[in-house]
């Protein structure tokens, strides 16, 4: 790429590509290979703000894709040379043990745009590439490439195409490029990308099919294609896909600033979402977009820092969450408190436990209705929710324990029977775990409360980097982030605020949200009473 590749129109238009670790990385990984040389992943998702060059980097791989030597040939025994065969002076030497390419039979190229009459910036640097005569890529023979489709030389096309066009097509495709995935946000749109999808399918396995997606951050809510891979990444991460395997490469970088008035705290997250990028983008230019007061400020954290935004009915705003985030599990036998909410079919069944000492969160487990023919029929595993509960009680110092008790009574009730003597804390006197959420006073105190203990970070949860599927608690971490970030204000009674699903029917829980609530709200009970310490494992809990 760096060797025949030239920048498309734009203010760099003719000049040399260079890759840095971060964007060089993304491309090794792409075409990363298992043990038999067979591409690890069938489709690919980078995500960057606003200026990262993200349509040039589609262009180059697309041309890689149509003339380089991207599929796998067998590993090299050392001293094996690759040579372009046009002459242009291209030579590479294999060491030993080193993947070897060739390049795709009569590769199909498809570059999807959005609207009709344009081919997209993806497909306008490779139609320069080919046609500029400064271009290496310029002298190849027997390349027809037109503004249409460019036809290549020992057959096979790279066509840019739009929905009304997507299906015309026999489904042929090698590989293809849909660029700012997070404009895909109509039903015409998703059908385009469903069917051009399913067509890479029908390529035999040799061709190595496989889909990039280019995007930057998606506006909350607008089911574009890019808010569902995310979902996908994020039901990959926490283990919620049972069948299949997954094959998605996800690359989403990101800065997080939780307050946009501190300037040095802005210009570190705009660091941290440009990264190699800010090379060639003017920081304090971007510092003043913020503060320009024609612009909207969550539109600027979803351009320029790639960050989730908050739709205008959300409960939590994400950044502030995510500051709140802290590779840490709670110790055994520290001094907790514990939150549950209960379902039994549809909704999510969920267990937190907070540290008393600092507001430490960890969800202990979740219980969810699985995604497709596996829901059918499902009902929550109650025994292995009564089991999680015995095994906290084992595990740490349970001084209180607050219980939404609908669909859950007899288990409550049970919990009251087994465990009750030992709580120090109680939501009432007669009925020690019972904490009724559909009190609208009540409720709105606790999210009140909830909220401000993050606003403040004087709260944290167990949670790990998206990057490490490690740690036990991080998979968790994840589902809590995913219930936080999916909670809606709702009306709750007169004058009231409560939290709720998007809608009665979506598949988009909020119960382990719920559960951390009360587990906090259970912890501060316990530091009003002056519950704070602990004394030995046998001991009793007494109040300083």
């Amino acid at each position: 790429m760096e060797y025949f590749v030239v920048h498309g129109p734009g203010d760099v238009q003719g000049e040399p590509v260079s890759h840095g670790d971060e964007y060089g990385g993304f491309v090794m990984d792409c075409y990363a290979v298992d043990e038999d040389g067979r591409l690890r992943y069938d489709s690919a998702f980078f995500s960057r703000p606003k200026g990262c060059d993200k349509s040039g980097l589609g262009a180059r791989i697309g041309l890689f894709e149509a003339f380089g030597p991207c599929r796998f040939d067998g590993w090299a025994e050392g001293g094996e040379v690759y040579e372009d065969p046009w002459g242009l002076g291209f030579r590479y030497e294999y060491a030993a043990g080193e993947p070897m390419g060739r390049p795709v039979r009569v590769p199909y190229l498809r570059i999807m745009a959005t609207e009709e009459g344009q081919t997209g910036n993806v497909y306008d640097t490779i139609h320069f590439n080919l046609t500029d005569e400064a271009s290496r890529l310029s002298q190849i023979p027997g390349v027809d490439p037109g503004l249409t489709k460019i036809n290549l030389p020992d057959g096979g096309e790279i066509t840019p195409s739009t929905a009304s066009s997507s299906s015309k097509d026999g489904g042929k495709e090698t590989w293809v490029c849909f660029d700012e995935t997070h404009l895909y946000n109509t039903p015409e749109l998703r059908r385009m990308y469903a069917t051009v999808t399913r067509n890479l399918r029908k390529r035999k396995k040799g061709a190595g099919t496989w889909y990039l997606e280019t995007t930057t951050m998606f506006a909350p809510g607008q089911d574009s294609v890019a808010e569902r891979t995310y979902e996908e990444a994020e039901a990959i991460r926490e283990g919620k896909k049972k069948r299949g395997r997954a094959r998605l490469l996800y690359d989403h970088r990101y800065g997080v600033c939780r307050d946009l008035k501190n300037e040095d705290d802005l210009r570190a997250a705009l660091l941290d979402a440009y990264g190699d990028a800010m090379e060639w983008m003017d920081l304090e230019t971007l510092v003043d977009d913020f503060y320009d007061l024609r612009n909207d400020a969550a539109d600027g954290k979803r351009y320029f820092l790639n960050s989730r935004t908050s739709s205008s009915d959300a409960w939590m705003d994400p950044d502030a969450w995510e500051v709140c985030r802290r590779p840490e599990e709670i110790a055994p036998d520290d001094l907790v408190t514990l939150g549950f909410d209960g379902s039994i079919r549809d909704d999510a069944t969920a267990l937190t436990a907070c540290r008393v000492s600092d507001g430490h969160l960890q969800l202990l487990g979740c219980w969810e209705k699985p995604e497709g023919p596996e829901g059918e029929d499902w009902q929550v595993d109650r025994e292995a929710v009564d089991a999680a509960v015995a095994r906290a009680f084992d595990r740490y110092e349970v001084c209180g324990f607050y219980c939404d008790p609908p669909h859950w009574q007899d288990y409550v009730d049970r919990w009251t029977s087994d465990f009750g003597e030992v709580l120090q804390v109680n939501a009432t006197q007669s009925r020690p775990l019972e904490w009724w959420t559909n009190r609208p006073t009540a409720m709105e105190h606790a999210l009140d409360r909830f909220v401000e203990a993050v606003d403040d970070s004087a709260l944290s949860y167990a949670g790990t980097d998206k990057a490490d599927d490690e740690a036990p608690f991080s998979k968790l971490g994840a589902t809590l982030t995913r219930h936080v970030v999916n909670a809606k204000r709702r009306p709750n009674g007169r004058n009231h605020m409560g939290i709720g699903k998007e809608h009665q029917k979506s598949p988009k829980k909020i119960d382990a949200a719920m559960s951390a609530v009360l587990a906090y709200e259970c912890r501060a009970d316990a530091v009003a009473a002056g519950i704070t310490k602990r004394k030995k494992r046998s001991s009793k809990l007494v109040a300083f």
